[in-house]
């Protein structure tokens, strides 16, 4: 009975842990973001880093070249989305008396065919209608493009962050061997494989597939004519990231548009366009280049979107995969929440665990 009582007291106070640093987490979300960015890009920069040392260069030139290179990548996708946003923005009165126009069209013709059949005309709540507005989608454009803008404006604190990251990555083995004992210090580094094995194949992989996608998207906004391509296929690259409802939400504004200015046959060229490119990329080519999934059940990928989302924003929108995985990876190195990590698993869980561990297995006897 009292050990019943102690493992209920536990799971409480874990809990009751752990709603506390979700909480805090929110309420601290700027910062979180930025010291995450930071995580993430030291992460993905680790191994081109190490391949450079190998080859005699300086670490800190080579930790000056990764960040100009981030830099320059930086600053080209700021260039390709600002311009295209703020000439949209320009349109958005235009667009708006377009939209009106065609509701107004598309009411009276539904009319006519109601009182042929000796039914009541139906009226269009325009409030409702507001839902679906240029003004709407320039809101939610406008939003992710602050989203960005606040990225760019901690740019320096992450960047900075990320090259003293990047400085102790080389010094922290011998930091945990000290301080946890060789044994300890051998799991926390074959751990730490783990997680940056899997956070650098999904985000490197996915970027690949999220490039496809873009480029695919701007190729054909172009070949039927709609305003801002490039515009379309930066959005379409970045919602790509964002599990389930990313290419969905993607479409949306491309098809509008094509549908006010260009009209009806375009707009729906524009939306089979999306469903080829999204059907051959998602669900043809990304699970070849991927080689297997990220070890997660659709509900957790779903969840951990609106989790992530909720906590961190759009940015935790982008980043729910990789840091869901990376949480599995870590819980199931303990043996008291190895049971969560088999929950937020798949059915492939074991074969995708043994992949990494194999590819960790690589890393550390290269490094050997």
């Amino acid at each position: 009975m009292r050990d019943d009582a102690t493992r209920v007291h536990r799971t409480l106070l874990n809990l009751a842990a752990f709603v506390i640093i979700v909480a805090g987490m929110r309420a601290a979300a700027p910062l979180v973001v930025s010291f995450v960015l930071a995580l993430f890009l030291t992460i993905l920069c680790s191994t081109p880093l190490r391949w450079m040392t190998d080859h005699r260069i300086p670490k800190s030139v080579a930790v000056l070249a990764l960040v100009l290179v981030i830099l320059a990548l930086g600053t080209v996708a700021g260039g390709l989305i600002v311009t295209p946003v703020v000439e949209l923005g320009r349109s958005e009165a235009q667009l708006d008396r377009l939209f009106a126009e065609q509701i107004e069209t598309v009411e009276a013709t539904l009319s006519d065919y109601m009182v042929r059949f000796g039914l009541q005309s139906p009226v269009l709540d325009a409030d409702e209608l507001i839902s679906i507005s240029p003004s709407w989608m320039l809101g939610l454009m406008r939003q992710l493009l602050e989203n960005l803008g606040f990225i760019l404006a901690n740019g320096f604190l992450i960047i900075l962050t990320m090259v003293f990251m990047l400085l102790e990555v080389s010094s922290f083995p011998t930091k945990v061997r000290v301080a946890l004992g060789e044994a300890d210090a051998t799991e926390a580094r074959e751990n730490w494989e783990k997680v940056g094995t899997a956070v650098r194949r999904y985000v490197v992989l996915k970027t690949i597939v999220s490039l496809g996608t873009g480029l695919c998207v701007a190729g054909l906004m172009a070949l039927l004519g709609v305003n801002y391509p490039i515009l379309w296929g930066v959005v379409a690259f970045l919602l790509n990231y964002v599990p389930n409802i990313g290419s969905f939400i993607a479409a949306v504004p491309a098809v509008l548009v094509a549908w006010l200015t260009m009209g009806v046959g375009t707009a729906i060229a524009a939306a089979a366009g999306f469903l080829v490119v999204n059907v051959l990329w998602g669900n043809l080519i990304e699970p070849k280049v991927m080689g297997y999934s990220v070890g997660l059940s659709t509900l957790v990928v779903f969840a951990s979107l609106v989790f992530w989302g909720w906590v961190l924003g759009p940015v935790g929108m982008l980043l729910s995969v990789p840091l869901t995985v990376m949480f599995r990876i870590v819980l199931g190195t303990n043996e008291s929440t190895r049971w969560i990590a088999v929950l937020l698993g798949s059915e492939r869980s074991d074969e995708i665990t043994a992949a990494i561990d194999a590819e960790v297995a690589v890393a550390l006897g290269n490094e050997g």
